[in-house]
């Protein structure tokens, strides 16, 4: 009968970037996803989802067998295969975070759409406050470590108007790639030009293997 029929929050998931698929897991949402792509890593669980291709190079024939209600995509990076998955008929959520606080933003968003809000805005705070405990502690530091963080391993990083450059400037740390061209710019410096900077004082990675809580434990464990 008309008018009696409820709304469901999505059961099937596809997340496009390892952020939204470790996002929605932290959120709670991990049994329904059902596929990432293949830089997911962490939680472990996100091992043993479908792989659905690469950062921006997606089989769109994989991504329709899943049969998602919902897909997770991130910004203009991510533009073609939003259209033709919105072009299939298939429901797309697309976050375009580029400073901290709209990853906070996000996960919200997220967060909402999944039926997951309590959850998200539970993370959010802990973040704050693990990122203010960050700031407390690097204010002392001398002077500014630069940092090269590797988005995967073809050298990808990120550069200026990213919420990644936005994190490191936070932390307490200097971007080597804050004066590339663009947020993601194109990878392959050479892994020995970028260690031979005798300035470089630290390199991130987001494409490591998956560690266990307590290797990843942040500062507040750590009071």
């Amino acid at each position: 009968m008309y008018g009696t029929s409820r709304a469901e929050f999505p059961r099937r998931i596809v997340c496009l970037t390892a952020e939204t698929a470790e996002i929605a897991f932290l959120l709670g949402a991990g049994d329904r996803i059902v596929g990432v792509p293949g830089t997911a890593r962490r939680p472990e669980a996100a091992l043993e989802r479908a792989r659905v291709g690469g950062f921006t190079t997606f089989k769109l024939e994989k991504i329709l067998a899943l049969e998602p209600d919902l897909v997770l995509a991130f910004s203009d990076l991510q533009r073609d295969v939003v259209r033709d998955l919105i072009g299939a008929g298939m429901a797309v959520l697309c976050t375009n975070q580029r400073s901290f606080d709209d990853v906070l933003n996000a996960m919200l968003l997220i967060g909402g759409a999944l039926g997951c809000e309590t959850r998200a805005r539970e993370l959010i705070g802990d973040m704050q406050d693990e990122l203010r405990q960050v700031r407390e502690y690097s204010a002392s530091w001398p002077d500014r470590p630069r940092v090269y963080f590797e988005v995967d391993p073809t050298f990808y990083t990120a550069g200026p108007n990213s919420f990644i450059d936005d994190l490191i400037k936070r932390a307490g740390g200097a971007n080597i790639a804050a004066d590339a061209p663009s947020p993601f710019p194109p990878p392959r410096p050479s892994s020995s030009a970028i260690l031979r900077s005798s300035s470089l004082r630290g390199v991130a990675s987001q494409s490591i293997p998956s560690r266990s809580s307590a290797d990843r434990a942040g500062p507040r464990s750590r009071r």
